[in-house]
């Protein structure tokens, strides 16, 4: 695997920088607003649950993204279930995108059917697109959709202008891509990405790929994968959403502004060479 690069010129100025659900995997979304204001993020994402998303949770969440003057960069995350069937729990996440003003919601799938998991993503994209949003099919080694070949696949055979994918530079090295696989991809099917750093190998099996995404994360620089690389090697100015989801972090900053700004300390010393400011 390449070795991490000095990260000068991967961002452009004013770089989008969203504070993911993950990083707080603990608190509802009011609450993860709140911290990403607190620690200076101008996005944010959410994790919405169905059976908690409720007109107070909506109310609570909208409040807490005008005190902050945030926008929203997703929505997640809606699991396609095998068989390929969605309904009406997706549509909750998919209208709380679209009320909290989100332009992207993450999926990912559990059938291994590439045409039925093409048949649920376009039904997800025809529920989201009048709403002007996307549907970003996240590819990982604990889905049935492991690889970028397989998401392009899908989104190929799903053939909807909002379906789209997203990389995620943990699982990006752990299904064994290289930044140069991302050459070949049309730069308009990437809406956005999520970036964190992590061990340099992770063991394959499943519960090894689920610990590594979940608990070990961690923030750009801190660890041995190419973040930088893949970061350049994706569209420019594409935004970037920071998933930290770390067992390490939530020991150490158990106050979701604390974690907030430590990380985000994290990827600016990471991004510090160029001058750059994120937003």
């Amino acid at each position: 695997m390449p070795t991490a690069v000095d990260p000068i010129n991967l961002l452009s100025m004013n770089q989008i920088l969203s504070l993911a659900a993950g990083t707080l995997p603990e608190f509802s979304p009011h609450e993860v607003a709140d911290a990403a204001g607190s620690a200076g993020f101008s996005h944010v994402g959410f994790t919405i649950e169905p059976d908690k998303w409720n007109a107070p949770a909506l109310r609570a969440t909208q409040s807490a993204i005008a005190a902050h003057d945030l926008s929203v960069l997703d929505v997640e995350v809606i699991w396609i279930p095998e068989g390929g069937a969605v309904g009406d729990d997706h549509r909750v996440i998919i209208e709380a995108g679209a009320e909290l003003g989100a332009p992207n919601i993450l999926a990912v799938s559990a059938e291994p059917d590439k045409d039925r998991t093409a048949a649920a993503l376009r039904q997800l994209c025809e529920w989201a697109a009048p709403a002007n949003m996307r549907v970003s099919l996240e590819f990982l080694m604990i889905t049935a959709v492991q690889s970028l070949g397989d998401a392009l696949d899908i989104v190929q055979r799903c053939d909807h202008e909002a379906a789209s994918i997203l990389v995620d530079t943990l699982h990006f090295c752990r299904a064994g891509h290289e930044p140069a696989d991302l050459a070949a991809v049309n730069p308009e099917l990437f809406a956005y990405s999520q970036i964190c750093d992590g061990s340099a190998e992770c063991a394959p099996e499943f519960d090894a790929y689920l610990e590594d995404a979940v608990d070990l994360r961690s923030a750009p620089g801190e660890g041995k994968l190419p973040a930088g690389n893949i970061i350049a090697a994706l569209p420019e100015n594409i935004p970037l959403s920071l998933e930290v989801r770390s067992r390490g972090y939530r020991d150490a900053y158990p106050d979701a502004a604390d974690r907030s700004r430590a990380i985000r300390q994290q990827v600016e010393k990471f991004f510090s060479a160029k001058n750059v400011s994120l937003r």
